[in-house]
C-alpha cells in the first residue's frame, strides 16, 4: 500500500471525526450555558482552551462571546482546526485517493463539506444551532457508516479507523476536562440538581446518556467519567478507542499484539495496557486533570509515532520533487 494512500485515509477520518467532535462540544456548551447562572464567557474560553486554539482566537477576535467563539470554531477559513477547515481537508485528501474509497463514501463526503460550505454563506445558518450541530453529526455518522459498509476491511479501512478512534480518545478527553475543570462553577454545585444537568449535558454531547443509564441508573459524575473514560464497550470512550486503534494498527503491520517492531507499535502499545488496569477512584484522587492532559499528550505521541512510522518518508519525498520543480 502506498505511503501517500495510507496518510491521505488517515488524516481523512481524522478530519471528519474532529469536525463532529467539534460541533458536539460547542453543542454541549450551548446547552449548560443555558443552566448557568451569570454570563458565559468563561464558558465559551473554556471551550477555546479546550480545543487548543486559544493563542489563535486571540489573535483574531477582540472578544470572547457566543457568536465569535462559534463563527471561530466552525466557519472560520483561516482556523486549521474549525469545522469548515477540516471538512475542506477531509475532502481534498478523499478527492486525492477516489481510486481506494468507495464511490458511496465520497458522495457522503462531499455532500457534507458542501452542506457546511453553503452554511458559511447563509446569514440565518444558526438560527437553530442544536439543528446544524445534529446534521454534522449526522453526515458523520453516515460516512462512518459508507466507510464501514461498502469498503473492504483491508489496510486503508484500518487506517481509516486508526485515524478515526485516535481523534475520538482525545476529543472525549478534551470533553471530560471542559466540564470537570474549566466549566463548573462553584464547588456549592457539585451534587447538585444543575451538576447533574451538567453531566447528563455531556452524556449527551457523546451519544451515550442512554447506555450509561442502562449501565448505571442514576447521575454520579464519578461513574460518568469512568463510562466516557474507561469502559470497555462504549465506541466514544477512550479506553475503548484506544484498544480499537491499537488492534487496527496491529492488523496494518501484522504483528502480533502484545509485541511491537515499530515506535508507534511502542506507543499505543504501553497506552493500551496501562489503561487495561487503570480504575476510576485512584484517578480522581490523584488528579482528573492532570490525567487527562497526559492522555492528550500520549495519544499526541503517538498520532506523532504513526507519522515517522508510515508517513515521514513520504512526506520527505514530496518536499524534494517540491524542490527539484523549484
Amino acid at each position: 500500500m502506498l505511503s501517500r494512500v495510507a496518510e491521505s485515509v488517515y488524516w481523512m477520518s481524522r478530519y471528519i471525526e474532529r469536525a463532529e467532535n467539534t460541533a458536539r462540544l460547542i453543542d454541549v456548551n450551548l446547552n449548560l450555558t443555558l443552566d448557568m447562572p451569570g454570563g458565559s464567557e468563561a464558558h465559551w474560553q473554556a471551550v477555546i482552551s479546550t480545543t487548543g486554539d486559544y493563542s489563535r482566537y486571540a489573535r483574531a477576535y477582540q472578544w470572547v462571546n457566543p457568536d465569535n467563539v462559534i463563527e471561530f470554531l466552525v466557519f472560520d477559513y483561516d482556523n486549521p482546526n474549525s469545522i469548515y477547515s477540516c471538512l475542506r481537508s477531509a475532502r481534498e485528501n478523499a478527492r486525492s485517493i477516489r481510486e481506494i474509497i468507495s464511490s458511496e463514501t465520497w458522495e457522503q463526503i462531499n455532500s457534507f463539506y458542501l452542506m457546511v460550505h453553503n452554511a458559511s454563506r447563509d446569514q440565518s445558518r444558526l438560527e437553530l444551532p442544536s439543528e446544524f450541530f445534529r446534521d454534522i453529526r449526522v453526515h458523520s455518522h453516515t460516512i462512518q457508516g459508507a466507510i464501514h459498509s461498502t469498503m473492504t476491511h483491508d489496510e486503508p479501512w484500518h487506517f481509516s479507523r486508526l485515524g478515526r478512534l485516535l481523534e475520538r480518545g482525545e476529543q472525549t478527553a478534551r470533553l471530560i476536562d471542559t466540564k470537570y475543570f474549566l466549566l463548573l462553577p462553584s464547588p456549592e454545585y457539585v451534587g447538585s440538581a444543575l451538576d447533574d444537568v451538567q453531566w447528563s449535558a455531556v452524556l449527551r454531547s457523546a451519544s451515550g446518556f442512554e447506555m450509561y443509564r442502562k449501565r448505571y441508573g442514576r447521575i454520579d459524575p464519578t461513574r460518568v467519567i469512568e463510562f466516557l473514560l474507561l469502559n470497555r464497550s462504549f465506541p466514544r470512550s477512550s479506553n475503548y478507542c484506544i484498544q480499537k486503534a491499537d488492534e487496527s494498527l496491529h492488523e496494518i503491520t501484522g504483528t502480533p499484539i502484545g509485541r511491537f517492531e515499530h515506535i508507534a507499535e511502542r506507543e499505543l502499545g504501553r497506552l493500551r495496557w496501562d489503561f487495561a488496569f487503570q480504575e476510576i477512584e485512584p484517578i480522581i484522587s490523584s488528579g482528573l486533570h492532570e490525567f487527562l492532559d497526559n492522555l492528550q499528550t500520549r495519544l499526541a505521541d503517538t498520532g506523532s509515532a504513526i507519522f515517522e512510522t508510515f508517513f515521514a518518508r513520504q512526506t520527505h519525498e514530496r518536499q524534494t520533487q517540491a524542490q527539484r520543480r523549484e
